[in-house]
């Protein structure tokens, strides 16, 4: 008999509607914080309630009351930041959406009323599509490879602001401490265009010694300019990171230089043994592989053997015998494929699945790639820093102590002194170059090894190092 299956089957779809979960962002955000727990340091949360959003101000409060370390810039950030809200919030969309997908049509319910003369028919009609019932396991399953897609794009885009943070914390905590050595610089070289000012007014310098210590200050001011619309540049990005307003721009405070270098730098075993099926670029691929296989089969019949079911009931009146007649029945509607065989759609779906199964093989490719050349800028950045740390800012010093014992033997003037102190700022602010250059390096490798490499590499500008090296001449 139809009628009951028919009835059984709505029944059933209505049993699996009602069981159909909802997105919990709590439960995506607790998962976010365990799989990026080097990143978010378990404090990822969405701001939904004055509770929630009182305890980040708070916590924003207790941070800009300090000088603020990278990991409290981090936690400024996720406690602060609005970007970090959207990011969570658009996941939390992401993730309903794909879960939209799984769920069955509501069904459709007609009603129509006709009169012919003496005779009024009343007809209803429920019905609901047959194959969104029969393909609903099978779109459960991709609805939920898509959520899981959208959870790992979610926990991705955490990580990527999170690294982004780290960056414009380094580059700003350099670029002030750069610009702390820049005017150094120029109190020098102003000190000397002074006293060569003097000594030619005395008849001690002829006007080109004078010109080039004039020369020297002016591009010294130069210099100093540059230094400070850099050190604004690089906070004021790094304002924009944590999210602060103008009156908690105003509170934040930086520590005067960068952290001093590791003891001992990553081993390569730490970034060669990091198991690449945990990587999220890679699960990622993996899961778009999966979600265009399990699409392919489902969007082809959908589109070719679309099925209506319905219970119809129609009741006519007779007013002029005052009788009253019932018919019961059902109804189907199929689309007939006598046009559009689905082969261009096959085409495109077959196409579509060849294509993520390669992305997918390229990314697993690329995987250990990435790690080794984030290895190795990791370490060659190491290896500079601490070059510069051990070896030539130690003989900077060493130099400049044995001058000022010369000077004080009145073995070389106070313009020979003066360029050593030129030459071992010069120095300094290379390496604090080069440090910046390691904590970016160390900032991509540890985006790398989760598997969200940055977009452009990072590299600390060059301008500095430049600088000190004239400064030496």
């Amino acid at each position: 008999m139809p009628m009951p299956f028919l009835r059984i089957s709505a029944l059933a779809a209505a049993a699996l509607l009602a069981g159909c979960a909802t997105v919990d962002i709590d439960q995506a955000v607790g998962q976010a914080n365990e799989t990026a727990a080097a990143f978010t340091q378990g404090r990822l949360e969405l701001s939904r309630t004055p509770q929630q959003q009182e305890r980040r101000e708070q916590l924003t409060r207790q941070l800009l009351a300090q000088p603020l370390g990278q990991a409290e810039a981090v936690q400024l950030a996720l406690a602060n930041s609005p970007t970090f809200q959207a990011v969570v919030a658009q996941g939390w969309s992401d993730m309903a959406a794909a879960a939209q997908g799984g769920r069955i049509a509501n069904p459709v319910f007609s009603f129509e009323r006709m009169r012919a003369g003496s005779e009024l028919e009343i007809g209803r009609l429920l019905s609901f599509g047959l194959l969104d019932l029969l393909t609903l396991p099978r779109r459960a399953a991709l609805a939920r490879t898509q959520s899981a897609q959208a959870q790992l794009q979610l926990t991705r885009d955490v990580v990527d602001q999170v690294s982004q943070v780290r960056l414009a914390w380094v580059r700003a905590v350099a670029a002030q401490e750069q610009l702390g050595y820049a005017r150094q610089v120029n109190r020098s070289a102003q000190a000397s265009a002074e006293l060569a000012r003097r000594m030619q007014e005395a008849g001690n310098f002829s006007k080109l010694q004078r010109a080039r210590q004039q020369a020297f200050h002016a591009d010294a001011v130069a210099q100093l300019a540059s230094a400070q619309h850099a050190a604004t540049a690089a906070r004021e990005d790094l304002v924009r990171r944590l999210g602060l307003g103008d009156a908690q721009a105003a509170e934040l405070k930086l520590p005067e230089r960068l952290p001093e270098l590791p003891a001992q730098p990553r081993a390569p075993g730490d970034v060669t043994g990091a198991a690449l099926e945990q990587r999220l670029d890679v699960r990622t691929a993996r899961l778009q592989l999966d979600s265009a296989g399990r699409a392919q089969g489902l969007d082809l019949l959908n589109a070719l053997v679309d099925t209506e079911v319905g219970i119809r009931r129609d009741t006519r009146f007779d007013d002029a015998e005052g009788s009253r007649a019932t018919a019961r029945g059902w109804e189907a509607d199929i689309r007939l494929p006598l046009f559009d065989w689905g082969d261009a759609r096959r085409a495109a779906m077959d196409a579509q699945s060849l294509a993520a199964a390669h992305r997918y093989d390229a990314t697993v490719r690329a995987a250990s790639s990435r790690l080794r050349e984030g290895y190795s800028a990791y370490r060659t950045a190491y290896e500079r820093a601490r070059h510069y740390r051990d070896e030539i800012v130690p003989l900077r010093k060493t130099i400049s102590e044995e001058n000022v014992l010369r000077y004080n033997g009145m073995l070389i003037g106070v313009f020979e002194l003066l360029a050593d102190h030129r030459g071992q700022v010069g120095a300094v602010i290379a390496a604090i170059d080069a440090q910046q250059a390691f904590w970016l390096a160390d900032a991509a490798l540890s985006a790398s090894l989760i598997g969200q490499p940055l977009a452009a590499a990072p590299a600390a500008t060059s301008r500095s190092a430049a600088s000190g090296e004239a400064a030496a001449h």
